[in-house]
């Protein structure tokens, strides 16, 4: 049997006219010597134009990457450049004009967030919705314009507002945070107060964990034990974050016991639910961690330790750095050792965790402490190649400075003698209270002035425990100047003058005015002197004055009658003898030259006394 296809019906064609003749393009050589296009290989597509969607979601990935480098006019430049481009095809949409108002929040601008702001909700703009009010509200918030944030907020209630967002939790919850983070509780309960049934419709523990953190940035931690006992009230569950606030609460007001105890209600709570989210995790043991540490508990840190090694959570780079810290703060160095060799042990198959230089550091520091030279050399050299992240020009000085403490604590005293020479040709100053001032003090004492590196200041004429009077400028020698005279009067007398008294209608000096807080010309001198001036009694020493002038940062004191010194502050009744100031302290230096670049501190023209047999 035979199946016979159905004939095909197509359409009539055209009657057969005259066939026109082809028009045959010129032939060229390069055409006909040119090799064939291989088989197999097609032509190249033409590129397609990215839609204007593609372009906006580009456009506001790249304003989140810039808002987190704080590069604001780096933003605002890209979005202007796209808005030329599409001002043909349309405005930019809300979503990324509401990337731009929280890179305007995050880099402080809150000023220009409200231009913004008021541009999109305008009649030629993209619109606003409940998010812009949102991040509106916490700049409004951190830049601490309560009122205005208050303002929206009632616009809002009152559905008054363009876009005509909704009073939601989320909303209020932003701008509650800022001022949580600001530290004004005062405000954020007065704000609860006011929004309490919108914010209690969620019945979530989300605001009571933002009331908790208040207390503890508002310097009264134990407030949010309250704020827990609230929350049971309510009826609701704590959650991890809620217990993790409390601990870190307790940790804060060093109660260190109800910590524990909080910790232990936190895994019986979980066992009881059968709710793992309720476990403790890395953030609740580091937190504990620090607390231990600071109480130099060091029994409890090892049952820590253990319980977080032993556990199922997942310890992360600043877990492992929060154990070490505690256990150097207990003094046990082989413990802290025996984990810093866990965290480099496995960055060889992780790489987040290894350490950060400032770990380096902690533990050069404990063996510093110890005079251990080899470990502090040691640690130092790997710290460049293993640890991660940018090492900072303070932590290399530390790094110096911490191989010469150990030198110095082991009595090597040529080895921290050379490195003191390499810090002092490398800073330009350092503190004397300072870390690497306590330790060149030390090696200053071993060496001796005839060796020291430091070129201190002999005093060769003055003996410390002389009173001061012996040494002081009366005061009128001093030339002291009107209180009430305008600066501008007496500009010359400061280029030549570091500090210069003031005395009142009737001689009594009233305060000292010094060259660096001479900045208004046409103010009187006395507005800028920095309260009531210095005085000591005649019968003082010389070492305490020195010492005087130092705590205080002062160039002067003013030195009255031993009768006259007085309890409070000074009056214009005690009638000054003279003035002593550095400019007189260098007068008497053993390397003194009236051409020297020395601080020529205080009067001018110093007297020197007569020298004793």
């Amino acid at each position: 049997m035979m199946l016979i296809r159905p004939p095909r019906f197509l359409s009539p064609s055209p009657t057969p006219g005259p066939r026109e003749p082809r028009l045959h393009r010129p032939l060229d050589a390069s055409r006909i010597f040119s090799s064939p296009r291989p088989p197999g290989r097609r032509s190249r597509p033409r590129p397609r134009l990215a839609s204007p969607s593609t372009d906006l979601h580009r456009l506001t990935a790249r304003i989140v990457d810039l808002t987190r480098r704080r590069q604001l006019a780096q933003i605002m430049e890209e979005v202007e450049a796209t808005r030329r481009r599409v001002r043909g095809g349309g405005l930019l949409n809300t979503i990324v004009m509401n990337a731009v108002l929280e890179a305007c929040v995050r880099c402080g601008d809150v000023d220009r967030a409200l231009r913004l702001f008021e541009e999109m909700r305008g009649p030629t703009g993209c619109g606003v919705d409940g998010v812009s009010y949102g991040i509106l509200l916490k700049g409004l918030g951190v830049a601490r314009r309560i009122d205005e944030a208050f303002e929206i907020l009632e616009s809002i209630e009152k559905d008054s507002s363009i876009g005509s967002p909704r009073l939601s939790p989320h909303l209020i919850c932003g701008f509650l945070n800022a001022l949580i983070e600001a530290g004004d509780m005062r405000r954020a309960n007065a704000l609860v107060a006011r929004f309490r049934k919108v914010l209690y419709e969620g019945h979530s523990v989300l605001l009571y964990n933002l009331l908790m953190k208040g207390y503890i940035k508002s310097n009264f931690p134990l407030g949010a034990l309250t704020v827990k006992d609230e929350i049971l009230r309510q009826g609701l569950k704590p959650d991890r974050l809620t217990y993790n606030t409390i601990i870190s609460a307790c940790v804060k007001s060093a109660e260190i016991d109800k910590a524990i105890r909080f910790l232990e209600d936190m895994k019986e709570e979980a066992n009881k639910e059968s709710n793992p989210e309720l476990l403790p995790d890395a953030v609740t043991y580091t937190t504990l961690l620090k607390g231990l540490g600071n109480n130099r508990d060091l029994y409890s840190v090892l049952n820590i330790v253990v319980e977080m090694k032993s556990s199922l959570i997942s310890l992360d780079r600043t877990a492992y750095t929060a154990m070490i810290d505690a256990l150097l703060a207990c003094g046990f160095i082989d413990g802290a050792l025996c984990i810093f060799g866990d965290i480099i042990k496995h960055a060889g198959k992780n790489k987040d965790l290894r350490p950060k230089p400032h770990l380096y550091l902690s533990i050069m520091r404990a063996f510093a402490t110890r005079g251990d030279v080899d470990m502090v050399m040691r640690l130092n050299k790997r710290m460049w190649p293993d640890s991660v992240g940018s090492i900072s020009r303070a932590a290399k000085e530390e790094a110096h400075e911490l191989l010469m403490e150990a030198a110095i604590n082991n009595n090597q005293i040529d080895l921290a003698r050379g490195l003191l020479r390499q810090i002092v040709s490398e800073k330009e100053c350092f503190s004397w209270t300072s870390r690497v001032g306590l330790v060149a003090v030390k090696v200053e004492s071993l060496s001796g002035f005839t060796n020291s590196l430091l070129t201190p200041h002999i005093f060769p004429q003055i003996i410390l425990n002389d009173p001061v009077e012996k040494y002081m400028v009366p005061f009128q020698e001093s030339q002291p100047l009107p209180a009430d005279l305008i600066l501008r009067k007496a500009v010359m007398r400061f280029l030549k003058d570091r500090a210069v008294p003031l005395v009142d209608d009737w001689g009594g000096c009233v305060g000292i005015v010094h060259r660096d807080d001479c900045t208004k010309l046409d103010a009187p001198l006395l507005s800028m002197s920095r309260g009531p001036p210095l005085c000591v009694p005649t019968s003082t020493t010389v070492e305490h004055v020195i010492d005087l002038l130092l705590r205080e940062k002062s160039e002067m004191v003013v030195v009255v009658k031993s009768g006259n010194m007085y309890e409070g502050s000074y009056t214009s009744s005690s009638r000054p003898l003279g003035v002593f100031s550095l400019a007189i302290l260098w007068s008497f230096t053993g390397d003194y030259s009236p051409e020297s670049d020395m601080p020529d501190a205080g009067i001018s023209r110093a007297t020197k006394p007569k020298q004793d047999a």
